[in-house]
């Protein structure tokens, strides 16, 4: 049971994987698969000429073709707002076997001049059947746009698409006409044979298909299955990337249980070192020895492995019906995947062999005198010279790597620099950091314990005993803290890398997305002065500002400076500074981006020469920014400044935000702006709407990555604990005298729960500080190679919460074994080991 748990552990999270993989593929094809089931040949243009109706009506008399449907896709900008909207087009025939969508409201389309639009487009754009678009589509000559007024029949939802953009349906002859095309992009064919049938009904397909090349010249022809297939591959690529994610840090769990499987081993081969040197008296030579400790831990591992394969199918059965409790449609797996299963148990035992093969051999060589002896405590001498050497050997190769990756660490602007490459370099520096410290920890326990346990040894006799229980088995401790430090090493540099990545997301944010709408001159230079104003009479708008840009000569290039207040932009996203401060922005400073900084070699307190117009302007650095300025600015100095210059009073970009959050809190502001703009005292202008839903889907899309990763580096954690239990009751077991004479001195049963408690808890404090003190140099490291223009961000709080966490697992990992030591009888002092 002790060897075997970290190892069953290990199996089933494994096992566990490829079943997550088995339920997201099937729920992805079934879900979002594009070719509707009944679709039996899929017809595409080849290099011939186009498929028109003529073509599609040949194909439908071909003898064999049930029914069949032209499929075409499109866009188109629409009109009747300020704001630029857009709306993708398909051709669809709405009802039947063949149709991709469903309708939801309304009616699908069937006469000239309506659409039907999907749920996206619905909540995005405010529309329900009756409401009336705008398409504007090119003139047929291709000089000019006209206006195509269309009526929404109905909403419906998409089965290929899951509605991932705002999309208009229509048959296809009718969206030809909006369009202005004839030709169709693809034809899907229903026939009585289903194309996955054999015998005689393949033949008839196989004949059709000929058929089909004969009417349709130089058209390519596939069966269905083949392109439902290529469907679901491409569906669940996404998944597929999240899940060989999710493997390679799975390798890390996998490895972290070999440690704690190997250091079981050891203790587990100390315990029995009278009865191995019995096999050694009576002729059991050493060879063999290590050969039956290596096939008991081959079994422990075959068996361990098959009960978590076991157990994982169980869980990933049960998967399904508990996440459909929750509103959560998922496919249950159709069998156990037998090559996986076999693969994980093998696996399982070869870990098994490969985390026993070192204590066999040195249990091997135990000599025979050792039968008259008591048995061994487990805890070998702290390793010698040659371990030292290694270890002082990996941490200087570490240090060489880290050191060679920050000299080359990419400046502002490099667009040349291997960012695969110097992070593949990292882990490997990182790989040997973490190698120094298996191979230095028994000699780093006693210094961090003699730091951690001052407190301690004031707490009475239960911390100053489990202090020296902790430090007295140095090697021990070390083999069991390391495999913490590892967990907390990968689970707090994804943590930093975290924070420091969505710090500069809100940078990016505040820089591609300052607000939610920007409006600036279409045929003149700047706007009505009175706009920003007009704007601001709006409820529906909020945080309305106005700005200037013009044009600036730095050296021989030119530049763009700009009076853009850096503190208005984004409510709840602010700008950074990687020299100087942002706060305030006296007259005659001026804030520099990251790339005209790192040209002209400037930082903040530097005075860098500008020319407006051909006069020089000598201004000071206040701050540098991380990377690129808002709107495409180089240079941001105060309105007064720029207005001495010489710049036009007159703003050229006015920015607003909607007051409320939401698809409707937009529409709203959308309708504010198109009144203003074409209303009878204003002309019409051009809005550009910036939209932030983009960045904030990149965030969230992030921070499901982030949340990935951490779930599954916590299985480390949750093989680390495991071995922290496993040790201590091995501990107990050993140390039943211990325990009993201290008893017998009149330490009471609650003393020594809290002595063993507090011993467990120590394991998950020592590995706590090595892994912070390993994994955040190395974050830092991973942020600036990642991007550079990202601020460095230590979230203490809640690399706090994960240090007290595992302390109290590690420490509630302990009580079972806790509650066995404080029942040891007195009696156990003056009685024979076990």
């Amino acid at each position: 049971m002790a060897t075997g748990l970290s190892l069953l552990i290990a199996a089933f999270v494994v096992f566990g994987a490829v079943m997550a993989q088995q339920i997201i593929t099937a729920t992805v094809v079934e879900k979002f698969r594009g070719t509707p089931e009944a679709v039996s040949l899929v017809v595409t243009p080849g290099d011939g000429e186009e498929i028109g109706e003529a073509r599609l009506r040949e194909i439908r008399k071909t003898p064999g073709v049930t029914e069949a449907v032209g499929r075409m896709d499109g866009g188109s900008p629409l009109g009747g707002s300020a704001v630029e909207r857009y709306l993708a087009l398909s051709a669809d025939p709405g009802t039947g076997a063949l149709a991709e969508v469903r309708l939801v409201k309304g009616t699908y389309p069937s006469g000239p001049g309506r659409l039907a639009v999907n749920t996206r487009a619905a909540r995005e754009y405010d529309l329900a059947p009756g409401a009336s678009l705008t398409l504007l589509q090119p003139e047929p000559d291709g000089d000019g746009t006209r206006r195509v007024t269309v009526e929404v029949s109905g909403i419906v939802r998409s089965t290929a698409t899951n509605d991932t953009e705002p999309t208009g349906y229509a048959p296809g002859p009718r969206l030809g006409e909006l369009l202005g095309v004839s030709g169709y992009t693809r034809i899907d064919i229903r026939t009585d044979t289903a194309s996955s049938a054999s015998g005689s009904a393949s033949a008839e397909l196989t004949e059709l298909t000929e058929r089909i090349r004969q009417a349709v010249a130089g058209a390519q022809v596939r069966p269905g299955d083949e392109a439902r297939d290529q469907e679901a591959d491409e569906a669940v690529a996404e998944a597929k990337d999240t899940l060989e994610l999710v493997t390679v840090f799975l390798a890390v769990a996998v490895g972290a249980a070999v440690l704690v499987a190997t250091s079981t081993f050891r203790i587990v081969f100390a315990r029995r070192v009278r009865q191995l040197a019995l096999l050694r008296a009576i002729g059991a030579t050493p060879r063999r020895l290590a050969a039956a400790l290596v096939v008991e831990g081959a079994v422990v591992g075959l068996l361990a492995g098959a009960t978590g394969v076991l157990a994982a199918w169980g869980c990933g059965r049960l998967v399904p019906p508990v996440a459909g409790r929750f509103g959560h449609d998922l496919s249950v797996p159709s069998h156990l995947p037998p090559t996986e299963a076999v693969l994980t148990v093998l696996g399982t035992g070869l870990l098994a062999v490969l985390a026993v093969l070192a204590p066999s051999l040195s249990a091997s060589r135990v000599s025979p005198l050792q039968a008259l002896r008591s048995a061994a405590s487990g805890e070998d001498a702290v390793s010698g010279v040659g371990r030292t050497l290694l270890g002082l050997l990996c941490a200087a190769g570490a240090a060489l790597l880290a050191r060679q990756q920050y000299d080359g660490l990419p400046q502002p602007g490099d667009t040349e620099y291997d960012r695969f490459a110097a992070l593949t370099v990292v882990v490997l520096s990182g790989g040997l950091a973490f190698l120094a410290l298996v191979a230095l920890g028994p000699r780093l326990v006693r210094p961090v314990l003699s730091a951690v346990a001052v407190p301690l040894r004031r707490t009475g006799a239960a911390g100053r005993l489990a202090v020296a229980g902790v430090g007295g088995a140095p090697g021990r401790a070390a083999s069991v803290s390391v495999v913490v430090a590892l967990g907390v090493c990968l689970v707090g540099s994804t943590l930093t890398c975290l924070a420091s990545l969505n710090a500069y997301e809100r940078y990016r944010q505040a820089v591609e997305a300052p607000a939610d709408f920007s409006l600036y001159a279409g045929d003149s230079e700047s706007l009505d002065r009175s706009l920003a104003a007009d704007l601001a009479s709006h409820p529906e708008l909020a945080d309305v500002s106005a700005f200037r840009t013009a044009e600036v000569v730095e050296g021989t290039s030119s530049a763009t400076i700009s009076d853009l207040d850096l503190g208005t932009v984004r409510s709840g996203v602010s700008l950074t500074a990687r020299t100087g401060s942002l706060d305030h922005l006296d007259p005659a400073h001026v804030v520099v981006d990251a790339d005209h900084a790192h040209r002209l070699g400037v930082r903040a307190g530097d005075r860098v020469t500008l020319e407006f117009e051909g006069r020089p302007v000598d201004l000071t650095v206040a701050a540098t920014l991380p990377g690129a300025g808002p709107y495409g600015g180089n240079f941001f100095v105060p309105a007064a400044d720029l207005t001495r210059m010489g710049a036009d009073a007159a703003p050229t970009t006015v920015t607003a935000n909607a007051s409320e959050d939401g698809s409707q809190g937009r529409i709203r502001a959308q309708r504010a702006i198109t009144d203003t703009l074409t209303g009878p005292e204003r002309g019409d202008g051009r809005v550009v709407a910036e939209s932030s839903a983009g960045q904030a889907e990149g965030s969230e899309d992030l921070r499901t990555m982030a949340t990935t990763v951490i779930m599954v580096l916590g299985l480390t954690v949750l093989v680390a604990v495991a071995g922290v239990a496993t040790t201590a009751s091995l501990t107990v077991v050993e140390r039943k005298r211990e325990f009993g004479l201290l008893r017998a001195l009149g330490l009471s049963g609650a003393a020594v729960h809290r002595m063993v408690t507090v011993e467990c808890a120590l394991y998950g404090v020592l590995g706590g500080i090595l892994g912070l003190a390993l994994g955040v140099p190395y974050s830092w490291l991973v942020v600036r190679v990642a991007e550079t223009s990202a601020p460095f961000s230590v979230p203490a709080g809640e690399l706090a919460v994960v240090f007290t966490a595992l302390v109290l697992v590690t420490a509630a990992a302990g009580m079972v074994p806790a509650l066995r030591a404080s029942r040891t009888s007195p009696t156990v002092a003056v009685g024979q080991s076990d």
